[in-house]
Order: C-alpha cells, then sequence, then structure tokens
C-alpha cells in the first residue's frame, strides 16, 4: 500500500487493542519494528494513519509515541486508543471516554509545592486538542446512531478526566485514586505519558479508551472485556479519522 503521509498515528498498548483496528482497516501495511513498538501504515475511515502498537506502561508508550513523531512530523496528531479502567461512580463496562483531560496519576511532588499529579516543570495535567475532541464528540454520535439501528447494545459517551499510572488499579488502588482525584471518570497505563510527550513537541493529543472493567480485585473482567472495549474505542476513532482532513 502507499505510503503517504498519516492524517492521525494511532497509539495502543496491546495486539488485542489493535486487532479492531486490522479489521476495520481498508488496507494495512506490514508492521515496521522500532524497538518495542510495531508501526503499520493503514487506511481508516478512508484516510492515511499509522497504528503503533506501544507495549504496556509509560515508557513503552512514550518511546513509540517519540518514534512516531520523529518519524511522522510534530503536526501529525496523536490519538492514545483501547481499553481502561472505569474509576467513577456511574460509569459502567462499555462506555467510550473522551479524555479531555489527562493527568498522571503517579506524580506526587507536593513536598516542593506542586499538585498531586503534577510532574515537577509539567503542567498540572494536559489538555486534549479540541479539533481532535470535536472529532471525537461527531464519530461517536455517528457511530452510536448506527449501533442502535442495527440493534447493538446501547453504549455512552463519557467526557472528562482520564489518568494514568504504572499500577493496574484493582480495588484498593480504585479507592485512593477516587479520594484523590474525584473528577477522573477512567485510568490506563499510557495516556498521560503520551500527553506529556504531546505538550513536549507541541503535538495535537487526544485519548479515547472504552471501559473494560471496574477496576475489579482481580483480572478477570478485564479479560471477559478488553475486546469489547477495544472494538468501541477503534469504532470511534476510525469515524474521527475520517473526518479529519488530510
Amino acid at each position: 500500500m502507499s505510503d503517504l503521509r498519516p492524517v492521525a498515528v494511532v497509539l495502543v498498548a496491546m495486539d488485542d487493542e489493535a486487532a479492531p483496528f486490522l479489521d476495520l482497516a481498508s488496507e494495512v501495511g506490514e508492521p515496521e519494528h522500532v524497538g518495542l513498538a510495531a508501526h503499520r501504515h493503514v487506511t481508516l475511515g478512508g484516510r492515511p494513519a499509522v497504528l503503533v502498537r506501544s507495549g504496556i506502561g509509560f515508557v513503552n508508550a512514550s518511546a513509540a509515541g517519540a518514534s512516531a513523531i520523529l518519524r511522522y512530523g510534530t503536526d501529525v496528531p496523536l490519538i492514545s486508543a483501547g481499553s481502561a479502567g472505569g474509576l467513577a461512580t456511574g460509569i459502567a463496562v462499555g462506555d467510550v471516554v473522551l479524555g479531555v483531560r489527562l493527568v498522571n496519576a503517579d506524580a506526587d511532588a507536593r513536598a516542593f509545592g506542586y499538585v498531586l499529579g503534577q510532574v515537577p516543570g509539567m503542567p498540572a495535567a494536559y489538555d486534549a486538542t479540541g479539533a481532535l475532541t470535536d472529532a471525537v464528540r461527531q464519530a461517536a454520535g455517528e457511530v452510536e446512531a448506527r449501533a442502535s439501528a442495527d440493534g447493538w447494545e446501547p453504549w455512552v459517551l463519557r467526557e472528562g478526566t482520564i489518568g494514568s499510572g504504572e499500577k493496574f488499579a484493582t480495588s484498593d488502588l480504585a479507592l485512593r485514586l477516587r479520594a484523590d482525584f474525584p473528577e477522573m471518570l477512567a485510568v490506563d497505563m499510557e495516556s498521560a505519558a503520551l500527553a506529556q510527550l504531546c505538550h513536549n513537541f507541541g503535538s495535537a493529543f487526544v485519548s479515547v479508551r472504552a471501559v473494560s472493567d471496574l477496576c475489579a480485585p482481580d483480572g478477570t473482567e478485564f479479560l471477559t472485556h478488553v475486546d469489547d472495549a477495544a472494538q468501541r474505542s477503534a469504532q470511534v476513532v476510525t469515524a474521527a479519522i475520517g473526518l479529519l482532513a488530510r
């Protein structure tokens, strides 16, 4: 396939999260490995894009994101996609979360006058790029309407804060996160690191994650629903990419 300049780079952590994008793509290139990350040129929503499977966690995500920015340019938006743990009261498995604000849930430099979640020298939180959030909102409405027309199980788009940390959020950690960050809707292990990376490079960024679990005591709920969550995230992100200008 032609390696046209991408309109966006989509970053996922796991093969399970990459799979629905590959299914939705009309063209799929061969993977190119850059360190641990695998880059593929794909066509999503009729637009050229790059799908990057990074590996789990801050370092893997940041390394993959940096390699993408250096390869494709700082003006190509980055989109963090895949699954997340639902944290807020009322959020449900299957809900899609538009991360309009990203916070590092592991950062704690309050001893030096910073707020909880703020890396020294960095903003207290990172705001998603407005043009990308607008595209995601429009795409989510279109996808949800098609799902309802086809009789699929309804789902909800939630907008708010996504937090990220290096620990899988089971029930004990979730209790602390809810107390420390009452505005946080969901938690993953990559998005805030990518948001900081894009802040440093001046690149556009948004995170679109679907809820795979409610921070249960073990990983069984996550394992049961990660494929469904990845599918919903991929549907919304693919539709949003189709709305981006070349």
